[in-house]
């Protein structure tokens, strides 16, 4: 497998796998809008760094997770119970009304930093994701993942992600002048989100028994 297919298969797949809105992406514009460019920026890096692990544990545990349907039963009911917490977070945060100011502390840039962090650890879909990405890049099974391999299928992941979530700060920033319905709705659509998440893990446990 060429070293350098192998990286940008990986970091467009990455990169494709972050357009739609999500709960990432999302908490990146949101923080955009509210608080500025820099802390947005700063919440995408945190994200990607847990990306970047998500990621190490997926191409190490690819094998394990298909073969032990257990795992995935636990991954899928801890996501359930996250989703429905962030639901009722999100509807109580869209009902609350908020005077957004725009500080660029690093006292701030920390705060975003360990936001982007957290958002990306409840945020569990990367690592089946990533799983199947890197059982698709090893179809035949008779491909040894070597630790320069390990390492570039981790960097591509993040950097795709990264380079994806940069786009949405430019992008919400066209519209700083709307913070407080943006922030308003986003809430709700957020909220939305989580309940369609609660629905596909409710329907995911269901068919895997």
């Amino acid at each position: 497998m060429e070293t350098t297919k192998f990286f940008f298969i990986t970091f467009f797949a990455a990169f494709a796998g972050v357009i739609p809105p999500g709960l990432v992406n999302m908490t990146v514009a949101k923080t955009c809008v509210e608080k500025g460019k820099r802390s947005g920026v700063f919440v995408a890096i945190g994200a990607c760094v847990i990306v970047f692990f998500q990621a190490l544990i997926a191409i190490l545990l690819a094998k394990y997770i298909f073969n032990h349907p257990y795992v995935r039963h636990i991954l899928l009911r801890t996501g359930l119970v996250v989703f429905i917490l962030m639901a009722i977070y999100f509807l109580i945060a869209a009902t609350k009304k908020h005077k957004h100011k725009v500080k660029g502390s690093k006292k701030n840039s920390a705060k975003s930093f360990l936001k982007g962090m957290m958002i990306s650890v409840l945020n569990i879909f990367p690592i089946p994701y990533f799983v199947a990405i890197s059982t698709a890049l090893n179809a035949k099974g008779n491909y040894e993942y070597d630790l320069l391999s390990i390492v570039l299928f981790a960097l591509a992941a993040s950097t795709g992600t990264f380079s994806i979530l940069y786009i949405y700060v430019v992008s919400f920033l066209k519209i700083e002048n709307h913070t407080q319905s943006f922030s308003k709705y986003s809430n709700y659509f957020m909220a939305g989100l989580m309940v369609v998440l609660v629905l596909v893990t409710l329907i995911r446990i269901y068919y895997n028994g």
